[in-house]
């Protein structure tokens, strides 16, 4: 009796096929969980320039002036947001820190997009758990 060791041509294009169509599946929820990621750190990140300018604002009594000591998100590496301040005079000063989606990682499909949050500590987009 003769045994056979081995793979035929058919078994091995089915294994093929299925490991095939669970990557088209898995890949795009992988994408997806990474802007999740990246979105989050820069809303950790927006957190924390929201305290230097309100730390900055009780030092000075107005907005005007604050320095933010990094604009993107991460801070070292590639940068998947920019965040820039936009302050406004009064009075009283106020200021909207937006972090602005980059191409890097694919967040500029992220359906959330840019993330704001301002002197009052309304953050927006408000939509799909954005914040």
């Amino acid at each position: 009796m003769m045994i056979k060791n081995g793979f035929t041509l058919i078994e091995l294009l089915i294994a093929i096929a299925i490991i095939g169509i669970l990557a088209s599946i898995a890949y795009p929820s992988y994408q997806d969980t990474v802007r999740k990621t990246h979105r989050a750190d820069a809303q950790g990140d927006l957190m924390e320039l929201a305290s230097f300018m309100e730390r900055y604002y009780t030092e000075n009594n107005t907005y005007i002036g604050a320095a933010l000591p990094f604009s993107q998100s991460p801070r070292t590496g590639t940068a998947f947001y920019l965040i820039a301040p936009a302050i406004a005079a009064g009075p009283p000063s106020t200021y909207t820190l937006t972090a602005t989606a980059q191409a890097a990682g694919g967040q500029s499909s992220d359906t959330c997009g840019n993330l704001t949050i301002n002197n009052i500590g309304a953050t927006s987009p408000t939509t799909n758990g954005c914040w």
